[in-house]
């Protein structure tokens, strides 16, 4: 794979990036377009070609179909990924790399939107082999009185992370008189949380990749949810279920799921336990987990010590390990590509925080 762009006189364009074009997806027929002179800007020294489809005349070039597109820093992306999945803060990434915080943010979320793609495209190519691993990952949003799960899914023979959904909780355990004073009060002006947005949320997880199959194999804990969602489960499965008071050993059943709550733990600054970095939005969460889920099954090996293939490799996906240039080659539209149904949530910035009045949704027409 050669990862150095062409130069501009070599670049042909694979497809029209007007949405609205019927060369926009479908490339059977022939497709005409022209060269339309070159551009400069003051981030990349070479000039850009520009090109004009001559069906539906709109204008575009060869910036059009990189990572980098409407950046004006187009270092930030390879430089940022690794410190994302690295353990570091959004305010400790902007001072490494002499950025405003909120420069950051927006970066996060611009690569979530790549990885979401990514991954669907990729992962639509295998299908679940073997027993799966299920379980609920615990954090919250804003403050501790808005706790979330995260349902992660993940193969037993592979490490290979599918899918992920969310669902909101209300505060539970331990309270002072003051503090279940004030969640009476949050909850009398917001609203309490579904109480059955977690049986919900894990039918749309196994949903998602695990009805492509005729049978299959599910390990999870004993969580009360869980018997709930499978009842409604296409295909045939059998359900084993191991006690989350267990040791979490390599013997243990779940064995998978619990290394993959470690790594969530030890390379995502905003789920670590008494940590200042906590998600502000339980979107940026989802962001930060759909660039995880990339570096988990494409560059990161499965084991450290044990093993010199990673998660994507074992499936037969790739037959190398990824850098992150190749995460970055090429980009991807959603236009062209069916995300499963949380997801196209997570990439239209669609899911709220009920404690914050401002929730933007991501509505730019020509950048991703």
């Amino acid at each position: 794979m050669d990862l150095h762009p062409l130069p501009p006189h070599r670049f042909t364009p694979p497809f029209c990036p007007n949405p609205k074009c019927r060369h926009h997806r479908d490339l059977h027929c022939p497709w005409r377009w022209r060269r339309s002179g070159f551009f400069r800007t003051c981030a990349t020294p070479q000039p850009i070609q520009r090109f004009t489809c001559t069906v539906c005349r709109r204008s575009f070039s060869t910036q059009t179909f990189s990572t980098s597109y409407w950046l004006k820093r187009p270092d930030l992306p390879r430089r940022s990924f690794m410190k994302i999945v690295g353990g570091m803060a959004a305010r400790q990434i902007a001072r490494d790399l002499r950025v405003a915080p909120s420069t950051i943010d927006h970066l996060i979320g611009r690569l979530g939107r790549h990885c979401y793609l990514l991954h669907t495209l990729l992962a639509a190519r295998a299908l679940p082999v073997g027993p799966q691993v299920m379980d609920s990952f615990e954090s919250f949003e804003f403050s501790q009185y808005f706790p979330f799960l995260h349902h992660l899914l993940v193969e037993a023979n592979s490490s290979f992370f599918w899918y992920f959904t969310d669902s909101p909780l209300r505060r539970k355990g331990r309270m002072t008189t003051a503090q279940k004073r004030r969640r009476e009060k949050l909850e009398e002006a917001l609203g309490r949380p579904d109480p059955k947005a977690v049986e919900k949320d894990v039918r749309e997880l196994l949903k998602a990749f695990l009805e492509r199959v005729p049978q299959v194999t599910l390990r999870s804990d004993d969580h009360r949810a869980y018997p709930q969602a499978l009842r409604d489960l296409a295909c045939r499965y059998t359900h084993e279920v191991t006690s989350s008071k267990e040791r979490r050993t390599a013997n243990n059943p779940l064995f998978e799921i619990n290394l993959l709550d470690g790594l969530i733990r030890h390379s995502q600054a905003n789920h670590r336990r008494e940590t200042w970095a906590w998600s502000k939005r339980r979107q940026g969460s989802a962001d930060r987990l759909a660039i995880f889920i990339v570096w988990r099954n494409y560059l990161k090996l499965r084991w450290e010590k044990r093993s010199r293939q990673t998660p994507a490799m074992l499936k037969g996906l790739l037959e190398r390990r990824w850098k992150v240039e190749d995460v970055l080659r090429e980009r991807l539209f959603r236009t062209r590509t069916a995300l499963p149904g949380r997801w196209g949530l997570y990439y239209d910035r669609r899911v709220t925080t009920t404690a914050l009045a401002r929730n933007r949704r991501h509505e730019l027409k020509y950048a991703y």
